[in-house]
């Protein structure tokens, strides 16, 4: 029988922070086991290529595996070997086949490299005229978002607001919290190119 693989804590927090975004888990076995998947577009190359060299020791391939879409668009993918240590992602990001905030996030949601890699995959600047930052949570539901909003202030002191998008809802951060929310991923995301535009560099006198 094959070792059980443990996380590190660098992993988990990785994993959290990206199941917040646009990964998800599959399982081939009727839930004994998952893998995670996770793929961005070819112009976020850099940024999918540190997700990978990150998690590489979990995943069975040597390097990414590039794809066409339908479209024309080019992206990069890679996943995870599937595994036990992923059961517990699964039942708490998962209703069913529907993605959704664990009720324990505040738990999980603690470390800025899990809050920088939430960013990375669903965040951005409100506009290039604005000092504020949007988390385009438009797969939650309000009250998932509300757990969101809650965990961002208990473990970050940072507030935030919920703006309705049309029948969606996103999570919006007002100019009070940018500063202190660049302090924390800036870190995490200052060596990726592609990263760079979605954070506010200058921000207002206070």
């Amino acid at each position: 029988m094959k070792k059980e693989v443990k996380l590190s804590r660098r992993q988990r927090e990785i994993i959290v922070g990206t199941l917040l975004g646009d990964a998800h888990l599959e399982t081939q076995n009727g839930g004994r086991t998952y893998r995670l998947k996770v793929e961005h577009s070819a112009k976020q190359k850099d940024y999918i290529e540190w997700l990978f060299s990150e998690l590489k020791p979990l995943s069975a391939q040597s390097q990414l595996t590039r794809k066409t879409r339908p479209n024309g668009r080019e992206f990069y993918e890679f996943r995870t070997r599937s595994l036990g240590a992923l059961r517990f992602y699964a039942h708490q990001f998962y209703d069913g086949r529907k993605k959704i905030v664990p009720k324990m996030i505040h738990k999980l949601l603690k470390s800025p490299l899990s809050l920088a890699v939430w960013f990375a995959d669903d965040g951005s600047r409100k506009s290039l005229k604005h000092k504020t930052y949007i988390l385009h949570t438009l797969a939650f539901s309000k009250r998932d978002l509300k757990l969101l909003q809650d965990a961002l202030e208990q473990n970050f002191g940072i507030k935030s607001r919920i703006h309705k998008n049309r029948t969606s809802f996103r999570i919006y951060i007002p100019s009070s919290s940018a500063l202190r929310f660049t302090n924390l991923v800036e870190p995490y995301l200052k060596h990726i190119k592609s990263m760079q535009h979605k954070l506010v560099t200058q921000m207002p006198k206070k």
